[in-house]
């Protein structure tokens, strides 16, 4: 077999695995209310349930930059998506509340590793075949997180119970997923220099910084929409209950359009000039929100949230695999923590200020913190490096001639 074969198929492979967990983490999130009902969770309780999967996901990211030094990130994957989808069907199982505190604990410390060796598979992936693909397999998430939300809806719709809702899920994509997992390809069969080549440098943490902030910041700004536009469209805005659904569905899809074909931007214009232009664009999409009279106008807004912000996490993780080509499996471990940073910060804060002041000055809040990426975009590389069609000739050579090599050894 070819490296360029299995390249291919190691890429086709880790887009499922996106799109298995895109469709596993709607499920969950999109249910709360009938997980809360079906257990009797108090609203006094269920914060501390919710948090409760972020911070058990950001100690197993840690624990899984020590891990992939003594096994492949691959072997990671392979057994830590099956107990993510096992994890769920766990809490649609269950009749008491340890039941499924057992069950959500699980499902954060495994979704902890999936994320974590996810993304370090898809940054060595895009080192060797040295053009932008990163945003494909995030595309990939939000085409399973929209097909999730959409089974979510019907089984609610239809008033199913929470286990025979996500049994079909987890039927059809846990044995696909373990399928797909023996196509997976690490950093040295893909022809990536490898965490033993350099290690950790000494001043690794200090220049991962701005990307951890950027990280951050990006997913304030997204739990903003998940856990917001709703009521704020409703409340502030007036709209009805029905159309108050729309905006975050509407943000899922433009997130996927522009996660689609923003890997073609990367090539054309860089990432610097990707990632300045999505920014501009998400805030603009939060200066509408907080603006917007009516509530069509707040629908623009959270579109173009979209448009912004799905550009963002996909090259803050790449960007990380540039800047430390011999540890890139650290890099991406440590950044992916802020993933659960933000996801937690974000919604309090945005709530507190909802609360204390007004929803339309809150609005203003993941704006500015978003405007943040613009101060740190050269952490993002050079300003005139591009994937150019000579680049991606070399660096496709030097991944088959890196990659024979290894199979020598």
């Amino acid at each position: 077999m070819t490296v360029d074969v299995r390249l291919r198929r190691g890429r086709g492979a880790l887009g499922f695995s996106f799109f298995a967990q895109g469709v596993a983490f709607a499920l969950l999130v999109t249910r709360i209310p009938a997980i809360q009902d079906q257990y009797g969770i108090s609203d006094g309780l269920l914060p501390a349930f919710l948090a409760a999967v972020p911070i058990l996901a950001g100690v197993s990211s840690v624990a899984t930059e020590h891990l992939v030094k003594r096994i492949a990130p691959s072997t990671v994957l392979r057994w830590a998506q099956p107990v993510v989808l096992l994890a769920l069907l766990g809490v649609g199982a269950g009749t008491r509340m340890w039941h499924v505190a057992v069950a959500l604990g699980v499902f954060g410390l495994a979704v902890g590793a999936l994320d974590a060796s996810m993304n370090m598979l898809g940054v060595s992936l895009q080192r060797a075949y040295g053009r932008s693909i990163m945003l494909g397999f995030h595309a990939a998430y939000s085409l399973g997180g929209i097909l999730g939300a959409s089974a979510a809806w019907a089984g609610a719709h239809w008033h199913l119970a929470l286990f025979t809702g996500y049994l079909p899920a987890v039927v059809v994509l846990l044995p696909v997923a373990l399928v797909g997992s023996r196509s997976y390809v690490d950093a040295a069969a893909a022809g990536g220099a490898g965490e033993a080549a350099e290690g950790w440098p000494a001043r690794g943490g200090k220049l991962l910084l701005p990307l951890c902030l950027v990280m951050a910041c990006a997913y304030i700004g997204d739990s903003t929409v998940a856990n917001w536009s709703a009521k704020y469209l409703q409340d502030v805005l007036g709209s009805s209950e029905q159309l108050a659904t729309v905006p975050y569905n509407v943000y899922m899809v433009t997130t996927l359009i522009g996660r689609a074909v923003g890997d073609l931007g990367v090539r054309r214009f860089g990432a610097v000039a990707v990632v300045r232009g999505g920014t501009v664009v998400a805030a603009g999409g939060f200066a509408v929100v907080a603006a917007a009279p009516r509530a069509w106008t707040g629908m623009l807004g959270f579109t173009l949230l979209g448009i912004g912000l799905c550009v963002i996490v996909p090259q803050t993780f790449a960007a990380a695999g540039r800047l430390f080509p011999g540890a890139s499996d650290t890099a991406v471990a440590r950044l992916n923590i802020f993933n659960y940073v933000g996801f937690l910060v974000g919604s309090p804060l945005v709530g507190g200020i909802g609360d204390a002041w007004s929803y339309r000055g809150a609005m203003l809040v993941p704006m500015v913190l978003v405007l943040v990426t613009l101060s740190q975009a050269r952490s993002f590389g050079p300003e005139r490096a591009r994937y150019g069609v000579g680049h991606e000739r070399r660096a496709g050579d030097r991944a088959v001639d890196v990659g024979r090599g290894g199979n020598e050894v």
